[in-house]
């Protein structure tokens, strides 16, 4: 799937849109006007050993484009065969993107690469989070068995700013907390932040209560870490933070996507 974002006279457009298998996009949504918001659709509603999903998303410069997902992206036990998925998003100066999906979820035995690369130039401006889930903690299911390798890399024009790997392998003997026996890990990272920004999060963090949380500032990258046994909190604490921050950060005043609310 490959999405082009350019500025139009009055609104951002989706300029460019091809694709090969089943990933999919609908139209666009303008609830706040200039921004193109964008539901980007699985059918299938699983990743399975074998497939490989790659996303390209380009946001041209004076662009700003929202990219979420319906419902969590679900890896299921392989038989053998690695599934892999891969994320590529360029924004170019003066241009904002939010990548903001819903949850990975990773059942036992699942043998997952993913790999999200973001390539920013000049002032382009990034709101992005990720979040994993090893099992099903709801129904009490843990990942005993299977593979996970994860790796973030963030660029600001060529050099690196944020650069991660979170490798899980039970089975392994070199595996050494597994997240600390946690079942939900997520980093939240959104660009042009300053103190006045980390400040808002740390206070929001501590009003909400979360399981383990931390937030610091990367030069002007405000990330924010959670770990705990529960998706939903992990999204509500990413929620209040993105919402808090974006006006100073992206630009733009709080507007969910509609359809975070079904």
């Amino acid at each position: 799937m490959r999405l082009g974002f350019s500025a139009g006279e009055k609104r951002t457009i989706l300029s460019g849109r091809s694709r090969h298998g089943p990933l999919s996009v609908q139209r666009p949504f303008y609830p706040e006007g200039d921004v193109c918001h964008v539901y980007l659709l699985h059918p299938p509603g699983g990743v399975v050993g074998g497939d490989g999903l790659a996303i390209e998303a380009h946001a041209a410069i004076g662009s700003r484009a929202l990219i979420t997902t319906p419902g969590a992206t679900k890896f299921y036990r392989s038989a053998g065969e690695t599934a892999y998925q891969s994320q590529t998003l360029r924004v170019e100066s003066g241009a904002v993107m939010e990548w903001l999906p819903q949850e990975n979820i990773f059942f036992p035995g699942a043998l997952v690469e993913l790999r999200t690369r973001v390539e920013l130039q000049g002032d382009g401006r990034l709101a992005l989070w990720e979040i994993q889930c090893l099992g099903r903690p709801a129904v009490k299911e843990v990942f005993d068995q299977g593979h996970i390798d994860s790796r973030m890399e963030i660029y600001r024009d060529g050099r690196p700013l944020v650069l991660e790997r979170l490798r899980i392998d039970p089975a392994s003997r070199l595996q050494l907390s597994s997240m600390a026996g946690m079942a939900v890990g997520g980093t939240l990272i959104i660009s042009h932040a300053a103190d006045a920004e980390l400040e808002n999060c740390r206070e929001i963090m501590a009003a909400q209560g979360t399981d383990h949380a931390g937030a610091t500032l990367l030069d002007d990258l405000l990330a924010v870490r959670y770990l705990g046994n529960s998706t939903e909190q992990a999204r509500r604490l990413f929620t209040r933070v993105w919402q808090q921050v974006r006006g100073t950060t992206v630009g733009r005043k709080p507007c969910s996507p509609r359809i975070w609310a079904t």
